[in-house]
């Protein structure tokens, strides 16, 4: 018989060997913990060790009803109803998530109306177990969020998704739904979800228990608010990360990159970051410039800010065995660990190697190894006044891709392996601040929940330069900024491929110029043809902003120019992303969530409330159809014609411009006219 317990202000449900505990965690909202035996004493999830805040008084607090087989859970207009099917030949408790009113938003479901339940666990012997978590699926629903993949969706539904870390696919496991709720498996395993039609199913290979927060909210951006509130607020946007960042492949030295730096200046183009990207260093984990190559930093960042300009270094977690640093992360254990076979996680071509050879991973879930790596940086980049810092690979990029057979600090990363991009921003934010800095800006390939707090800025990964892949990152950016990460980029013109000669990518990365100019950064990278093998020597082919021709420098230069004006805009709203947790690229229902026809839109987004903004995706592109959502009207930035809200209208089209909407009487309209 199920037995349930008021521990105050925790409902806890006992049944057989399981505990589950529910707790209220937020405004209308609450965190379900469920295992067998015991609940874990530590987690290491996105949520804090308590709930954020208090109840302001005795009315707020969570109200337990406990008869016989039931009980009830509220918290606000959240309701969560236990019931226990004494009958059932298997009867085990079953969640149900509804508002005061009774309305239903989600409910567990039984896998098997025999066994399993909606909760199973299938134990390996170690105190772990294969963890399944079954809900019910409905008819119509539609899901967003679950971090930036590669499918080319919008609405979730229907799909099956790995919940692991890779290049292109940040695995971040939220999502909310357009029913009124928003859910965050707050379990960093490997695993899977599945938003099937007959069910949606959350699963690990390996967990110690089942762990989620679910919060529900009349409109979606109080469920974003409630997000951020549980799993940490963005810092404000730096003033100088707004403008345009430069980079390509790989500037070999630093004459080479300060002429072009210079260029940028004497051109008269805004230029806010430029890129010294890998293989700047002596090896691997020596977390320093080659002195052969960088003759001088700190003279070089200086100059850089003389012209308006940080410095950006990219910072590897790999570490080669040729380091001078090795054998002290090898010894002190700083370095990731391995289940099987040597501690090395990934193949490529540094410095020092005739061939490609093993190199390993620092360990960010260690205290000991951040403060190690903290050390260095600060030694040899921070001193020099280098305070930008691209954390590439830091899924980290595996290879063979075997995250479970990894060991953390943490544990074994079969159960942990998702922190990893996250605790290394961690290393470098915490950094930041002990050294007395403000927060700075962490572009990382990778990310979890939770890592907004820590200054992560993602972009895309290594997308292809193709007009497939420039929709499909209208749809990645738009689910990433639900998943609470505000700050996000692309490789404009995508990082693999385009030649820069060739009329047909001109028009590319023309139109994604003009995209990228309403994304939160605004960024140009890539390896342009020529192409050569991964390895210390490669450079790339010519990727700045006159690369491409006169007719396309024109129309990049004017797109700079543009973006250079909304900067003010820009920071608003992302002191609107820093206070509130709400993206400033985000899906029209965010805004409009009453609007049918906002929910459906998938190739157009709002960048704050009073833009919308709709990216040319196709080549050759005469005309494109735009929709305004409904209770607000809206003026063409080009013609300046009125529109009302809740019609479609057809764009023509010319390769100066995208169809670019501002809601009436919106100041912003002089800027993007």
């Amino acid at each position: 018989m199920v037995s349930f317990t008021d521990d105050d202000g925790v409902l806890e449900i006992r049944h057989r060997h399981e505990v589950i505990r529910v707790q209220a965690w937020g405004a209308d909202s609450v965190r379900v913990r469920a295992a067998q035996y015991r609940i874990p004493g530590e987690s290491h999830g996105a949520l804090a060790d308590a709930p954020p805040g208090g109840h302001a008084s005795v009315s707020d607090k969570p109200k337990i009803e406990i008869s016989g087989t039931v009980a009830a859970y509220t918290t606000g207009d959240l309701r969560l109803e236990v019931s226990f099917a004494a009958r059932n030949g298997y009867p085990e408790p079953l969640l149900c998530f509804r508002r005061q009113d009774g309305t239903e938003l989600l409910s567990e479901s039984r896998q098997h109306f025999w066994m399993p339940g909606a909760r199973a666990y299938a134990g390996n012997r170690s105190g772990a177990y294969e963890i399944h978590q079954q809900f019910a699926a409905y008819d119509g629903e539609r899901l967003y969020g679950l971090g930036q993949r590669t499918h080319g969706r919008l609405n979730l539904k229907g799909l099956a998704l790995d919940l692991v870390q890779r290049n292109g696919e940040v695995s971040i496991p939220f999502v909310l739904s357009d029913r009124g709720y928003g859910l965050l498996w707050n379990c960093p395993a490997v695993g899977r979800v599945e938003f099937a039609d007959n069910a949606t199913r959350w699963s690990a290979g390996q967990a110690r228990e089942i762990d989620y927060w679910f919060t529900a909210a009349p409109a979606p951006a109080q469920i974003l608010e409630r997000y951020a509130d549980v799993t940490g607020h963005v810092p404000e946007l730096p003033g100088w990360a707004s403008g345009f960042w430069q980079s390509k492949l790989r500037y070999r030295t630093q004459d080479e990159l300060l002429a072009v730096a210079r260029e940028y200046h004497r051109r008269g183009l805004p230029l806010s970051v430029i890129v010294a990207d890998f293989f700047h260093w002596s090896a691997m984990g020596d977390y320093r410039f080659d002195p052969a190559e960088w003759p001088d930093p700190a003279a070089m960042a200086t100059e850089l800010r003389e012209l308006g300009t940080e410095l950006m270094v990219s910072i590897w977690p790999t570490v080669s065995p040729l380091s001078e640093n090795y054998a002290e992360f090898f010894d002190q254990g700083l370095l990731v660990g391995a289940d099987q076979g040597a501690e090395f996680q990934q193949t490529i071509q540094d410095k020092g190697m005739a061939a490609p050879m093993p190199v390993a991973f620092y360990d960010p879930t260690n205290p000991r190894t951040r403060d190690r790596i903290w050390e260095l940086i600060a030694s040899n980049y921070l001193a020099d006044g280098i305070r930008v810092y691209w954390l590439d690979a830091s899924e980290p990029e595996l290879n063979p891709a075997q995250p479970a057979n990894l060991a953390f600090h943490a544990g074994p990363g079969a159960e942990v392996a998702g922190i990893y991009p996250r605790d290394n921003a961690r290393l470098f934010a915490e950094g930041m601040a002990a050294a007395g800095h403000d927060p700075t800006v962490l572009l990382c390939r990778s990310a979890w929940a939770g890592s907004q707090k820590y200054g992560t800025a993602v972009w895309s990964g290594d997308v292809p330069a193709t007009w497939e892949s420039l929709r499909q990152q209208v749809r990645a950016g738009l689910n990433i900024a639900i998943s609470g990460i505000p700050w996000w980029t692309t490789d404009i013109g995508g990082f693999h491929g385009g030649d820069p000669a060739d009329p047909a990518y001109r028009e590319l990365i023309v139109r994604w110029f003009q995209y990228g100019a309403f994304c939160p950064l605004f960024r140009l990278h890539g390896d342009r043809l020529p192409r050569v093998p991964t390895g210390y020597a490669m450079t790339g082919g010519p990727n700045e902003a006159w690369s491409y021709g006169d007719a396309a420098y024109e129309r990049i230069a004017a797109t700079m120019r543009l973006r250079e004006r909304l900067r003010p805009y820009v920071h608003t709203q992302m002191r609107a992303a820093s206070e509130r947790g709400l993206p400033p690229m985000r899906p029209l229902f965010v805004d409009f969530p009453h609007d049918p026809r906002a929910w459906q839109a998938e190739d157009q987004f709002l960048f704050g409330p009073d833009l919308v903004i709709a990216p040319v995706l196709e080549p050759g592109a005469t005309e494109r159809e735009v929709y305004l959502p409904a209770g607000r009207s809206w003026t063409e930035a080009a013609t300046g014609a009125l529109h009302p809200g809740g019609a479609t209208v057809m764009v023509p089209l010319t390769l100066d411009r995208i169809p670019v909407f501002v809601a009436q009487g919106a100041e912003v309209l002089d800027v993007v006219r």
